[in-house]
């Protein structure tokens, strides 16, 4: 049986934003952050978020991504399980609010596919081009029906507000390192810093008889 798998990205895989860790490898990052704050505290809208994000990233090359992609503070185990799950022949994709040509670039570490905000640096932003906790459901929707799944063969990882839709819709969830508003809707909860032991409860959903619990490395 093939099974789908959805991550969210920052806060989940990422410990932090892609944002401000790009903004910290790049030297901006008092400025960037500033405009993180902003946006948590709801201070900033979501077009301009992006507005004054970009122009910090003007100039920025993809071997400065890539860089940047490196360095970021990952949780541990994430190749690790991306590998499980094309091994046994399943599928994975990471949605995020984040940047695509960031998040696009853990397609290099076995994600299946990627899905981020259409934003390039030093550019501009238009609303169509931001990626909505909505839009996390519909894409999840629109991969299960291209796999011939269902959503009881789909399980998901994230730990913030964006997630709080499609943790509504999904009968299997995870809450990795979660806030309150997604661990009240998850299945199954994880806090630390392997991954490998937020997939294992992931797959306890999926698998009668599997204990929740760390997977080796």
């Amino acid at each position: 049986m093939s099974r789908l798998h959805v991550f969210d990205m920052d806060g989940t895989l990422l410990r932090g934003a892609a944002s401000v860790e790009l903004s910290r490898h790049l030297g901006v990052y008092a400025a960037a952050r500033a405009v993180e704050d902003g946006w948590l505290r709801g201070e900033v809208g979501d077009v301009e978020f992006w507005e004054r994000m970009l122009p910090l990233w003007a100039g920025v090359t993809d071997a400065q991504v890539d860089a940047a992609f490196e360095a970021a503070p990952w949780i541990d185990g994430v190749r690790d399980v991306l590998a499980d799950i094309a091994a046994r022949g399943e599928h994975s994709v990471v949605i995020s609010q984040s940047p695509l040509f960031f998040v696009r670039r853990l397609r290099r570490w076995g994600a299946g596919a990627a899905y981020g905000t259409v934003v390039e640096p030093g550019g501009h932003c238009v609303e169509d081009a931001l990626l909505t906790a909505q839009h996390k459901v519909d894409i999840t929707a629109g991969v299960l029906d291209r796999l011939g799944l269902t959503p009881r063969e789909c399980v998901a990882y994230g730990d913030s507000t964006s997630d709080v839709p499609l943790f509504e819709w999904l009968p299997h969830t995870v809450a990795v390192n979660a806030g309150p508003a997604v661990r009240r809707l998850a299945s199954s909860a994880y806090d630390g810093d392997d991954l490998r032991g937020a997939y294992r409860a992931g797959r306890s959903l999926v698998e009668p008889g599997l204990e929740p619990g760390p997977v080796p490395a």
